[in-house]
């Protein structure tokens, strides 16, 4: 998963006319450590149809707060700089829910892309 560390590399990659799923994380939260083990196999059963980037919210100055991320980790999907559908809550995320989740961005993606 590519680390996004500043608001510009953000907005180059939410920009893109692909899907993209930024994942909102910080060093010190436990949830997001919690994801760390299975993230890479879920990015790997995606590869070709979304694009996975890890957005770190101490290092991307205000973009966190301008996109109204409240807890972490969070997930939005992205495609041509707008916001598709997101999972944002401030509860421990699963396995099966963050795959419940890429699959409706997939779906919400598919639909305006036909």
């Amino acid at each position: 998963m590519d680390k996004i560390s500043s608001p510009a590399e953000f907005q180059v990659a939410t920009q893109s006319p692909r899907l993209t799923v930024a994942v909102f994380k910080a060093d010190w939260c436990s949830d997001c450590k919690f994801i760390d083990p299975f993230m890479p196999e879920l990015e790997q059963n995606y590869t070709g149809r979304l694009t996975l980037v890890e957005v770190d919210v101490d290092a991307v100055g205000d973009v966190s707060q301008k996109q109204n991320i409240l807890g972490i980790p969070s997930f939005v999907a992205y495609t041509d700089g707008r916001e598709l559908v997101r999972f944002v809550n401030k509860l421990r995320k699963s396995r099966e829910e963050i795959e419940n989740f890429l699959n409706t961005a997939l779906d919400v993606y598919q639909s305006i892309h036909k």
